[in-house]
């Protein structure tokens, strides 16, 4: 069974999703397209528009590949439907008839919003201290679902299946469940099917993308960076290549970063559906940009699932402003003392004030080397108001005329905070459950 990656995440590129559909000989595509704090972005998005809540771009990617994969028998499994999966299969099902691509099923993996289960009772925090009580007010609550609704959806004969938040691997093992009628009850082939969607997760990842660095590992033709796929066997072992011709590499070395890439303990990664070990793992390259997976395992699925909260933090102000030439440096820091000083003057409440100089010590904090000629000031604060934390911006704008000379090229920009916390809860208080919709 041949599947591939055509998304590592929301914004991620689609000329090479459309690459695989056409030049892969798939059988199955993936979209990932969730990250932690994207599903509760969505459903704050779906406060003002009940119909919305799903990924943004995910009507233009299915509008451009799913001509090709019709054609080709492709199916497309997805986690774009992000906050609102139900709404997503409407608008796909919609999409599909506008341009006369035929009946279509398309089935919505339904029951990782546990929302009213956590505003519920106080479960306790596994990334910080107390309970989720404590928290600011509470706009979403997602479980991290696995792979069985998605192969219950295909086995239904579903050529798209939409999900909101399920764990990213869970996407791929869905599929090979499907291809193979593996059981999930099977944690060795559960792990190395995990092992397998972690590979293709990140997309580009693999092939290049975030493994680049120049001068130190050379990545050929990154602007036309081709996305991974693998040719899976019933064992699940596994080959991974990318479609002939496409930039980037694939490598030993890529995809030794990718496997150990977020997962905490390489003999314990957790998922919905098995804890995987990836340390038997073994990876041998088998011709060029083409290398073989084996190995694995993993023990039972554990008895509780993870939920990203996502809650209202408050609101985050800031404004940038930048100075050249000689003293560039100096003057900038004078700006920041005007700043700083000017707040506190006019009273603004603000929670936390950050004060970087963007090419001096915004992220590299040694103080080594010679100092630029031109920098960037960046301010930003954290305030529970809105207008609190709009003082920022204003006050680095009126450094035009009121601070060092040769200050140019202001922002500003206020924006709400949607900060996420995670919490675990008992497998058996979430129900996941598909919905078919006809295209």
């Amino acid at each position: 069974m041949r599947i591939g990656a055509g998304a590592g995440f929301a914004g991620d590129r689609i000329e090479p999703a459309i690459e695989l559909v056409e030049q892969g000989n798939l059988d199955f595509l993936v979209f990932e397209c969730l990250a932690e704090r994207t599903i509760a972005l969505a459903q704050n998005a779906r406060r003002s528009d009940p119909d919305g809540g799903f990924d943004p771009m995910l009507l233009e990617r299915m509008r451009r590949v799913l001509p090709a994969a019709r054609a080709r028998g492709v199916r497309i499994v997805t986690n774009a439907g992000a906050a609102n999966p139900l709404g997503a299969a409407h608008a796909v099902a919609a999409l599909a008839r506008s341009i006369g691509l035929g009946p279509m099923r398309i089935a919505a993996v339904l029951g990782d919003d546990v929302l009213d289960t956590i505003r519920s009772e106080a479960f306790p925090l596994i990334d910080r201290e107390g309970t989720s009580a404590d928290l600011p007010p509470i706009i979403s609550a997602n479980a991290y679902l696995g792979a069985g609704s998605i192969a219950e959806g295909l086995a239904g004969g579903a050529d798209i299946v939409i999900t909101g938040r399920v764990g990213d691997p869970a996407l791929f093992v869905g599929p090979l469940i499907n291809a193979f009628g593996w059981s999930l009850d099977d944690p060795e082939l559960m792990g190395r099917a995990t092992m397998i969607g972690h590979l293709l997760e990140c997309a580009g990842q693999l092939t290049g993308g975030y493994f680049a660095d120049a001068g130190h590992k050379q990545v050929p033709d990154l602007a036309r960076l081709g996305f991974p796929l693998a040719e899976v066997s019933a064992d699940a072992s596994a080959i991974f290549s990318k479609v002939q011709g496409s930039g980037g590499r694939l490598s030993l070395a890529s995809c030794k970063e990718q496997l150990l890439y977020e997962i905490l303990d390489p003999g314990a990664y957790h998922q919905a559906d098995v804890v995987a070990d990836f340390r038997s793992v073994r990876l041998a390259e088998v011709g060029t940009d083409r290398i073989a997976a084996s190995g694995g395992g993993g023990t039972a699925r554990p008895d509780a699932l993870k939920v990203s909260i996502g809650y209202d933090d408050g609101f985050i102000g800031e404004g940038q402003i930048s100075y050249a030439g000689p003293g560039a440096v100096d003057r900038a820091r004078l700006a920041i003392a005007v700043v700083r000083e000017r707040l506190a003057l006019i009273g603004a409440n603000i929670d936390e004030l950050r004060c970087d100089l963007i090419g001096v010590d915004a992220v590299d904090r040694t103080g080594l080397g010679p100092p630029p000629r031109e920098v960037r000031v960046r301010v930003c604060g954290r305030a529970a108001c809105e207008k609190d934390a709009a003082c920022i911006g204003a006050e680095v704008e009126a450094l035009y005329t009121n601070g060092p000379f040769g200050g140019g090229g202001a922002t500003r920009s206020v924006r709400p905070v949607v900060a996420v916390a995670s919490t675990l809860i008992p497998r058996e208080r979430v129900r996941p459950h598909l919905v078919m919709v006809e295209g």
